[in-house]
């Protein structure tokens, strides 16, 4: 058809690139979808050293504007980092108006942030705390620094700013980072402020790529930027039942607070 369509920003993790699936499917199913890179794509950073929230902010901008999209708000999905990054959008940017965080952090990690002004700094991961099996799969899920820690509270995005409406998305089996407790975070922090704008899907078994249903589920997959293979979590009858469900709940929230 025609449109206008509900306007939606598709961001995934640290493995940098043009990712588009997700972007694909969302068209097919009557949203107008910016499949959005941040780092190592065409004259992007080819290392995600630091981010600049005005990038994503023109993102926003270019989408809202555009003749297809309904507004006036647009969305975003985001995936791990990508997750991350739409709490920030959504927190700093009012074009942006829902946003779907699946295993996510509820602290900007890694690369610091900055916005103006002011800079969220990112949470390091120590290296010291990762494992090792005997067959080489590198364990990642206590290597991050602990956002609980008083030090590390300038870290925190402060979600509580947000006007428009979360849906977390989390694997309970995730051995990536602890994505069930960075969304109990970010919902204790919301309702400290009073909030109700949110709502959680944690799905037991399932790991931490929660992707569209039918996408191919590894336990165990290469990364890209470590260069090893390291565990993601979760059993695969259970996480294929958590892609089913959650992306027609992923759809119904877009459309709801998109129109």
């Amino acid at each position: 058809g025609d449109g206008p369509f509900p306007g939606v920003i598709d961001m995934y993790g640290d493995e940098g690139g043009l990712i588009e699936f997700r972007s694909s499917l969302l068209a097919s199913h009557g949203f107008a979808a910016l499949s959005l890179p941040y780092f190592d794509f065409e004259d992007l950073p080819k290392v995600m050293k630091e981010l600049k929230l005005e990038y994503f902010e023109e993102a926003a901008r270019f989408l809202q504007r555009h003749a297809k999209v309904k507004g006036p708000g647009v969305g975003v999905i985001g995936t791990g980092k990508g997750a991350e990054l739409a709490l920030s959008m959504i927190t700093f940017l009012p074009e942006v108006v829902a946003a779907v965080c699946i295993s996510g952090c509820s602290s900007n990690t890694v690369a610091d942030l900055h916005y103006g002004e002011m800079t969220l700094p990112g949470l390091r991961f120590d290296m010291s705390k990762v494992s090792v099996s005997d067959a080489g799969v590198f364990d990642t899920f206590e290597a991050l620094d602990d956002p609980r820690n008083p030090a590390n509270s300038p870290c925190t995005i402060p979600i509580e700013k947000a006007e428009g409406h979360f849906l977390l998305v989390v694997g309970e089996d995730d051995r990536i980072w602890k994505s069930s407790l960075y969304a109990e975070l970010a919902i204790r922090r919301l309702q400290q402020h009073g909030k109700e704008n949110f709502e959680l899907l944690s799905y037991p078994g399932a790991g931490h790529r929660i992707d569209p249903p039918s996408t191919p589920f590894c336990q165990v997959a290469m990364d890209r930027v470590l260069g090893v293979p390291v565990r993601g979590g979760g059993e695969s009858k259970a996480h294929a039942r958590a892609q089913e469900h959650s992306w027609g709940k992923i759809q119904e929230f877009l459309h709801l607070h998109l129109g």
